[in-house]
């Protein structure tokens, strides 16, 4: 299996993109924040930069594996109990645990990514993705992000930005 060396998150297109030896080997559908792109603490905004994977959470649970506190509760997310806590923001399956690289910008005081809790992690299969619906997160369908886990180390580099990715939208995957 090859390892990931780069997922890069493009908040327009909606895409997480992932790349190994400089090849577009992933292309994904995400959902990020409703409230769009930003670094402030409680802003229930994506931050953008250049992050690095700091902990990978999850492996060997369940698909639909219910996460609180980066802990499994022992629920698997059904219709039932989705319809049982309206509003919950369901973090799913596996947790992939960003930190800031840059300081002032996306890492320590106001603006710590690791510290906001930001993550890829899964999410109910009733939300969409290509909608930034999320708190700050990156949500992927449970599946996706199962299959993308075990290929993504600990200090992945991750890119998130603003931009547009036409060439990779389009690109054929190695």
């Amino acid at each position: 299996m090859n390892f990931l060396d780069l997922l890069h998150i493009s908040l327009t297109d909606q895409v997480l993109y992932g790349f190994s030896a400089g090849r577009l080997v992933v292309r994904l559908p995400v959902s990020t924040a409703l409230n769009g792109a930003g670094e402030l603490n409680g802003s229930n905004c994506t931050p953008r930069g250049l992050h690095q994977v700091r902990a990978c959470i999850g492996a060997g649970l369940p698909t639909g594996a219910v996460l609180r506190g980066r802990r499994w509760t022992g629920e698997i997310w059904s219709s039932e109990l989705h319809e049982a806590f309206p509003g919950r923001d369901w973090i799913l399956s596996r947790i992939l645990w960003l930190s800031g690289c840059e300081p002032g910008f996306n890492r320590m005081g106001k603006v710590d990514t690791f510290r906001r809790y930001i993550y890829l992690h899964g999410t109910a299969d009733v939300e969409p993705m290509g909608v930034p619906l999320s708190h700050g997160c990156i949500r992927l369908r449970n599946s996706d992000l199962i299959e993308l886990f075990p290929k993504v180390p600990v200090h992945c580099p991750v890119r998130i930005e603003q931009a547009s990715c036409p060439t990779w939208l389009q690109a054929v995957i190695e």
